[in-house]
């Protein structure tokens, strides 16, 4: 977007989107004019015309800012090569390991307890007489943006020091107040502030996994059911030996979905302490390094991590689907 950037005025811009847009439209015209006006188009302008643009769009989109990615993380603030001098930083300075750890907690936290508290819900909530409203009530904070979540939390962590008749705007300090207990600093306190946040991720993302796993469960054959009651099996054993089994492919999706999620989390953490008090992670350290601190080279290896990262959890995801569909 250079060429925006560098018009003068709004006229010159909006002249500028103008031209681009018709560009764009008669470049996709011609092409699909070549395609559909030949009786017996060859198989190479087919493809070609219906698979040439994704390719490019996809090549400029994510292929070109992934090599652009990865050869700056070989270089310094001042556009020097240094090699892996950034990943070597990013492994052994305390600051980055304290990064590195929390997104490990928010990653084996998260999504095991997303889809425990969303797998048990749609359980205890199947075929239950307030079902709908049930389920509508969980979902529900899937439908708030995480910044507004996490103002949401901010409040309900609020606190006020304890002088006089002040009373606690928080809504969990003033509950621990009516118990008896000081109010206490969530967001502050270490380690414990982590855990604090990644509770927010846990409320929005329950219902995304009860969501997926509550059809999963509705669509056990009957039959297997019935076999696994006349044999006596009941309650938690029909939890167990059942009905967890029978939807492990969802499982896996939901898991690994979250847990995607969960590596790039920064929404919450930025809105909440922005990095502050030991609670930065991956995704937001790279953003202060590229964006506020203006080291692009290190922003960028936090970048790569990030992404190799992923990569695990997609082959897996892949290798667990293709095992369930060789199954049916």
């Amino acid at each position: 977007m250079d060429w925006l950037t560098a018009a003068g005025s709004p006229a010159q811009k909006f002249s500028l989107m103008l031209f681009a847009i018709l560009l764009f439209v008669v470049v996709v015209g011609l092409i699909l004019f070549l395609v559909d006006r030949p009786k017996n188009p060859s198989k190479w302008l087919l493809v070609a015309g219906f698979l040439g643009l994704p390719v490019l769009g996809l090549a400029f989109g994510l292929i070109y800012p992934a090599i652009e990615t990865i050869r700056n993380s070989f270089l310094d603030p001042n556009r020097q090569f240094v090699g892996f001098d950034n990943y070597v930083t990013a492994f052994t300075e305390s600051q980055f390991l304290l990064v590195l750890r929390n997104t490990a907690i928010w990653v084996i936290v998260a999504p095991i307890l997303s889809t425990f508290f969303g797998l048990v819900y749609a359980v205890v909530v199947d075929r239950s007489r307030f079902e709908r409203f049930a389920k509508a009530l969980i979902f529900l904070p899937m439908a708030i943006s995480m910044v507004g979540a996490s103002i949401i939390w901010r409040f309900v962590y609020e606190f006020r020091p304890v002088q006089g008749n002040i009373q606690q705007i928080g809504l969990l300090n003033q509950v621990l107040v009516w118990l008896g207990i000081p109010p206490q600093q969530f967001l502050i306190d270490q380690p414990w502030n982590t855990f604090f946040l990644i509770v927010v991720l846990i409320w929005i993302q329950t219902g995304f996994a009860m969501t997926l796993l509550s059809a999963a469960v509705k669509a056990i054959p009957d039959d297997i059911v019935e076999a696994a009651r006349l044999d006596g099996l009941s309650g938690v054993k029909m939890f167990r030996y059942i009905t967890v089994p029978s939807i492990r492919p969802t499982l896996v999706v939901v898991v690994t979905t979250i847990a995607i999620t969960t590596l790039k989390i920064f929404d919450i953490v930025r809105t909440m302490t922005a990095g502050n008090f030991g609670t930065s992670v991956v995704a937001l350290e790279f953003y202060n390094q590229s964006f506020r601190l203006n080291n692009a080279g290190l922003g960028a290896a936090l970048a790569v991590l990030l992404f190799i990262l992923v990569i695990p959890i997609i082959v897996y995801n892949v290798h667990q689907l293709r095992l369930a569909e060789e199954v049916r």
